[in-house]
């Protein structure tokens, strides 16, 4: 039981030590920099950044752009020259990958289900859900408008 009374009494007298500290600092202006870490220190710009992505919430989409620009370690030289990432939707977790050819539009879609393991074993699990492959024409498709003159042949036709 003394002892007790004895460690309560220690952390009363160090309360008191610390509001006395606090009270000193306010009459001087402030916090002061001194010979121990404080918090007026400057940062390393390696944890700054780490502060602010962990506060803004932006862990999974650096991490996906790490990976995009690692496609080529991951998907191998050959499939890399042929398959390029697009996007990546952070709602959806939806991988957008464009391919120059159908065929290895088609490869792709096989290895899909690899690529797509390996990509949550390093981004962490659940990060990509689906790899969408789109061939050479994947784009949106243009409709003529209203307006078009009758001969032309489209956005490539020239005047005169």
């Amino acid at each position: 039981m003394a002892r007790v009374a004895l460690r309560a009494a220690k952390e009363r007298a160090r309360a008191r030590g610390a509001l006395a500290q606090q009270k000193r600092q306010a009459r001087r202006g402030g916090l002061r920099s001194g010979a121990r870490p404080g918090g007026r220190d400057p940062v390393p710009l390696g944890a700054a950044v780490e502060r602010l992505t962990a506060e803004r919430g932006w862990e999974v989409p650096l991490a996906v752009g790490g990976v995009l620009g690692r496609w080529p370690e991951l998907v191998g030289p050959e499939v890399a020259q042929h398959c390029e990432p697009v996007s990546y939707d952070e709602d959806s977790r939806v991988l957008t990958v464009r391919c120059d050819a159908t065929a290895w539009a088609t490869q792709l879609r096989l290895l899909a289900p690899q690529l797509l393991a390996r990509l949550n074993a390093d981004l962490g699990q659940g990060s990509v859900k689906l790899i969408k492959v789109l061939g050479p024409g994947g784009g949106p498709r243009r409709e003529p408008g209203a307006w078009r003159a009758p001969g032309s042949r489209g956005p490539g036709d020239t005047y005169g």
